[in-house]
């Protein structure tokens, strides 16, 4: 059975998260101001070895300097289950919970009770992102998308090829069945859009839209971001277009008018999920 999920959550409907490293504090409030939807302070991959104490001290300091609501746009990327850093990690995920953290991006997401645990240390009001990046994870994609507080699935797709030893060409054709994957686990568990990987070329603008538009096209609602400079680019790409917004508009206004019977536009019946869809699309543009 799905988990009841708040599709009105602020980072339900966030188009873009961009990363930020833990030992960066002085970026903190510099990547909230560059206008993501969310902001992953990165305790995980971005933070060497030796640096991960030094950055974990450094988020639950940076972190209190920060507004109600910047924080409750952070989520922290800790460290995956089986390090040996999670543990502490999940520690300071419990201390920063209770000042208002937004939630936590769980990596290398391989089954559902791995997820418990962080789970338990956020409380209810905190939202659990597993990042699925391996075989093993696609295979218990869906119970991990049932698991308590998954508000949304995100695709690691880079070490994701490196698991299965793919050489993806640039349009990443090898990874279509993959992504509706995600779109189908989605679907089923009553989640918000899955999130897409990152585009590693900061710099280049061309292949950054063409990744977010395809995202768009095979239903993911997200992408993950590296760089500034990718978040106007990507929150375009990933919105309602202006066609889209006039359709969904004259839907709902037809589903409003029927009042509960059947839904009719342009002497067609128009069923519950175009008007869900269409709803959505609204959502989306208002939230841009």
């Amino acid at each position: 059975m799905a988990t009841a999920v708040n599709l009105q959550h602020p980072l339900a409907l966030a188009r873009t998260f961009l990363f930020v490293p833990a030992d960066r504090p002085e970026r903190y409030a510099r990547a909230l101001g560059a206008g993501p939807g969310a902001v992953v302070i990165d305790l995980e991959d971005a933070v060497a070895p030796e640096r991960k104490p030094e950055a974990r001290q450094s988020l639950g300091e940076g972190f209190t300097a920060l507004t109600a609501e910047e924080r409750s746009r952070i989520l922290v990327r800790v460290n995956a289950f089986a390090s040996r850093w999670h543990d502490e990690d999940r520690a300071l995920v419990s201390q920063l919970s209770k000042l208002g953290l937004g939630g936590v991006m769980f990596p290398k997401a391989e089954n559902a009770a791995d997820l418990g645990p962080m789970a338990e240390a956020m409380g209810k009001e905190g939202v659990l992102i597993p990042l699925i990046e391996s075989v093993q994870g696609l295979d218990a994609m869906d119970e991990i998308a049932r698991a308590p507080q998954v508000l949304r699935l995100a695709f690691g797709h880079l070490d994701f090829q490196a698991d299965l030893g793919l050489s993806c060409d640039v349009d990443e054709q090898e990874l279509v069945s993959v992504r509706l994957k995600f779109v189908l686990a989605t679907r089923r568990a009553g989640l918000a859009t899955p999130i897409d990987g990152v585009t590693v070329d900061w710099k280049d603008h061309e292949r950054l839209e063409k990744d977010a538009l395809r995202a768009r096209r095979g239903g993911f609602g997200a992408k993950l971001c590296i760089h500034p400079a990718q978040l106007p680019i990507v929150h375009k790409a990933l919105g309602s277009t202006a066609e889209e917004v006039v359709w969904a508009r004259r839907v709902v206004e037809a589903a409003e008018e029927a009042a509960g019977g059947v839904v009719s536009l342009d002497g067609r019946m128009v069923d519950m999920p175009v008007v869900l869809l269409a709803q959505r699309l609204l959502a989306l543009d208002q939230q841009g």
